[in-house]
């Protein structure tokens, strides 16, 4: 049987103003505003997601792979990790991780290197490649996020982003384990 299409599968989702008003019919005790924001923020979030991936998967990148360059291009020059550092800032397991370091060794993102200081400990480094993918990536992204706040003034940037953050540091503050997750995704 064929797979549905991206049209067909998004024509399938309900609105937002139908999944509400189901919500509401089936819980009574709903907040159609909360729920508004919640549910749109998802939408969103996951829609993202995918433009995120096929962006990146037109330079050879997954988004898995993205998340180990951009969190070793976080860490600040020289760009290395330890991969239980990097497990811990993805919310993977070692194993996971250390899957995805060999992967993306092999395709030259990043190097495997002992510890100087401590020949037991391995660390995670960025290639010139790696880098460059990261770059390449971002140009992309920054061209995306334009144009998805196009119709937003810079005042309404500015509050969206505020509004934003503040929600982000109540889950970060009420749900301190939040930032990682129950399941590997490669």
């Amino acid at each position: 049987m064929p797979e549905p299409s991206d049209a067909a599968a998004d024509a399938a989702e309900p609105s937002l103003e139908e999944q509400i008003a189901a919500y509401q019919r089936e819980f009574q005790d709903l907040d159609p505003q909360v729920e508004q924001v919640v549910s749109a923020l998802q939408r969103l979030n996951r829609r993202m997601n995918v433009a995120y991936g096929r962006q990146t998967a037109t330079l050879g990148l997954s988004n898995a792979e993205w998340e180990v360059l951009k969190a070793l291009v976080l860490s600040g020059a020289p760009y290395r990790l330890g991969p239980g550092e990097l497990a811990k800032r993805l919310g993977l397991t070692p194993a996971a991780m250390t899957h995805r370091i060999d992967r993306m060794a092999s395709e030259g993102l990043v190097t495997r290197e002992r510890d100087e200081n401590n020949r037991v400990r391995v660390i995670v480094g960025l290639t010139n490649e790696g880098h460059q993918k990261w770059h390449e990536a971002m140009r992309l992204a920054t061209v995306f996020e334009g144009d998805l706040l196009q119709d937003l003034s810079g005042e309404e940037r500015t509050l969206l982003g505020e509004v934003l953050t503040r929600l982000l540091r109540r889950v970060e503050e009420t749900q301190p384990d939040a930032g990682g997750r129950l399941n590997d995704l490669d």
